[in-house]
């Protein structure tokens, strides 16, 4: 099997309401698609969403660096053959994680239709049968996000992860707005997204947190200061997670050597697709840390990939993947398998994602076509 062509398309993902982290505000997601297409006429689908603020990629560079390099290169390749088309893509192009994750995803949707499996079968075989879906609280007013959690649990959900990170005062009653109105039986996780900026803050802001039970602290300073998690990690109860600081196998070796988590969050977008993941996994799982899959907020492509390797994985022990119930309108149908409080995947060959081009056509800003 040989790829024939791949078409890259620039998408607008419309947002039911905006999310706001700690460094941005997005009204909509600019989503990367592609879509490869075999001699034999198989398609796979791919997604990048990038966030220059943690890798240095935009949407417009992802989608020139695919269109101009990646995908040049990989027309007549296998795309079954995952170590060489990293291979491939690693000598022409140094990094740029969230451009060849889009690659990669779509090779392994297509090699899982090939051989008639779901994804997570090229990936060791399942694992869980299900995992709690998370929903994710945008930084608002105290009052407003603690009326969000409240309408949420009486939909069904049983575990929140805040965004936060605009000041620690202010993120304290935030985040003891919620813990207060969905009571102490409510997961809440914490996600600063680099919002605090050094240790003396992040500490500041534990004190007043650690009789609230939180399952967890993510990523309270800034991506490169490994030393100040390490800190935080030595004085804390409160577990610590590490996201926006994981972007590789290096990074991961430092995190273990340091001991500088209790947690990882492993994403697609950050590391290369797929099968880097699996690789960050693997040293996670040798060092006893334990593993999150997240998301950029990607549509049901890209969700679906994470799902696959979440599910296959013991030492991943929590999902966010939360973008196909936060868009208004998706080119997929993975939305279906969110069963509040659960998502379960279907057993269908690949992604198990039906795209509809017809929506994929409705969002397209612009396409190219590679072949």
């Amino acid at each position: 099997m040989k790829i024939k062509q791949i078409e890259v398309f620039s998408v607008n993902l419309p947002l039911i309401k905006p999310f706001i982290i700690s460094y941005a505000t997005y009204p909509y997601i600019r989503s990367i698609i592609v879509k490869l297409t075999t001699e034999c006429g198989l398609v796979g689908w791919g997604e990048s969403v990038p966030d220059e603020h943690i890798t240095g990629e935009t949407p417009d560079s992802t989608y020139a660096m695919i269109k101009n390099t990646l995908a040049p290169i990989l027309i007549g390749k296998n795309p079954m053959e995952f170590e060489k088309i990293h291979e491939i893509m690693d000598k022409s192009v140094h990094r740029a994680p969230a451009a060849k994750a889009a690659i990669d995803i779509a090779c392994f949707d297509v090699a899982g239709k090939k051989l008639d499996v779901p994804v997570y079968q090229l990936l060791g075989g399942r694992y869980h049968e299900k995992f709690p879906v998370t929903h994710v609280l945008s930084i608002d007013e105290p009052e407003k996000m603690a009326n969000e959690a409240e309408e949420k649990l009486k939909e069904g959900y049983r575990s929140f992860k805040m965004k936060v990170g605009v000041d620690v005062s202010g993120d304290v009653k935030r985040i003891k707005a919620v813990r207060e109105r969905v009571g102490e039986d409510i997961a809440i996780r914490v996600d600063v997204n680099q919002g605090w900026g050094n240790s003396a803050n992040t500490l500041q802001a534990l004190r007043q947190l650690e009789f609230l039970g939180l399952d967890w602290l993510e990523q309270p300073v800034d991506q490169d200061d490994i030393d100040a998690m390490v800190e935080i990690k030595s004085k804390s109860s409160i577990p610590l997670m590490i996201d926006e600081g994981l972007r590789n196998m290096n990074d991961m070796r430092q995190i273990i050597a340091k001991r500088a988590a209790d947690k990882v969050n492993i994403k697609l977008m950050k590391c290369g697709g797929i099968y880097p993941a699996m690789k960050l996994a693997n040293m996670a799982e040798m060092a006893g840390i334990e593993c999150q899959i997240g998301s950029m907020v990607e549509s049901s492509i890209g969700s679906a990939a994470g799902f696959h390797v979440a599910f296959s994985k013991k030492i991943i022990k929590s999902v966010e993947l939360t973008g196909p119930v936060k868009f208004s309108k998706d080119i997929g149908d993975l939305k279906e398998s969110y069963i509040i409080p659960c998502i379960q995947l279907n057993e269908h060959p690949g992604l198990g994602v039906a795209v509809d081009e017809t929506v994929l056509a409705e969002l397209t800003q612009f396409k190219d076509l590679i072949q």
